[in-house]
């Protein structure tokens, strides 16, 4: 499958929800011209998704080819960087992904929402999306997130899950294998978009958030079938204060 531009259409409508916790997520419907070349180009290339190696994303990736990347930081900087603190787009990010994994194969930071950091230093900011190119709307959006805990508590419990076992890590802090998709006592929910084919959201990407997977038992490895989305991350500098 051959790909031509344009990928993403610039004239998609633009939603605005603003969280719980006052921060906007960004969520275009019908971001793709035409999704269903978009999805078979992954289909053609399904045998080189690998395990992910570099984060905690429960899943395999392959990533995004060139002309893809080049289209969506085209639409990134026309149509999305006037909404976030990215006054300069640094580098840019993208993957196709596919969520496969089972709550009791999950690692403890797996059971928890994450932030997106890339080392960023205090002139820096991160924008992240996720575009879903599923049909079954069950396997999941995405969840928003605040901590309930103060700041030491949080910085502990993310360092605990990282160097301790499930067992020592889950009877330490009362959780249990599997993604996060409601409030608990170390977060609050603020807020979260559903799933929908050819959907596209944008988010600031130090935001707590996590796959909205209520729903576990219904993945798979089949891009066809299973919970296949385009991520992409954008970092920026920040305007001048």
């Amino acid at each position: 499958m051959t790909l031509s531009m344009p990928i993403f259409d610039p004239h998609a409508r633009i939603d605005t929800l603003t969280l719980d916790d006052g921060q906007r997520v960004h969520v275009v419907d019908d971001a793709l011209a035409e999704p269903e070349r978009l999805r078979a180009w992954v289909l053609d290339h399904a045998d080189a998704f690998e395990p992910v190696g570099f984060s905690q994303y429960p899943g395999r990736y392959i990533m995004a080819p060139a002309i893809v990347q080049e289209d969506m930081r085209r639409y990134f900087l026309k149509q999305m960087r006037p909404l976030f603190d990215a006054r300069r787009l640094l580098r840019l990010h993208a993957r196709f992904s596919i969520a496969t994994q089972l709550p009791e194969q999950l690692r403890p930071p797996q059971w928890l929402c994450h932030r997106d950091h890339f080392g960023l230093d205090a002139r820096q900011s991160i924008q992240a999306s996720v575009l879903y190119l599923f049909e079954d709307d069950a396997l999941g959006g995405t969840g928003f997130y605040a901590p309930a805990r103060p700041a030491r508590e949080m910085s502990a419990l993310f360092n605990d899950a990282i160097r301790m076992s499930g067992d020592a890590f889950g009877q330490r802090y009362g959780l249990s294998p599997g993604y996060i998709t409601e409030s608990n006592r170390y977060f609050q929910r603020t807020g979260g978009v559903s799933a929908r084919w050819n959907r596209m959201v944008f988010y600031d990407g130090q935001a707590l958030h996590s796959s909205d997977i209520a729903e576990p038992g219904r993945l798979n490895d089949d891009p066809q079938h299973g919970r296949l989305t385009l991520n992409g991350f954008f970092t920026s500098t920040r305007h001048a204060r």
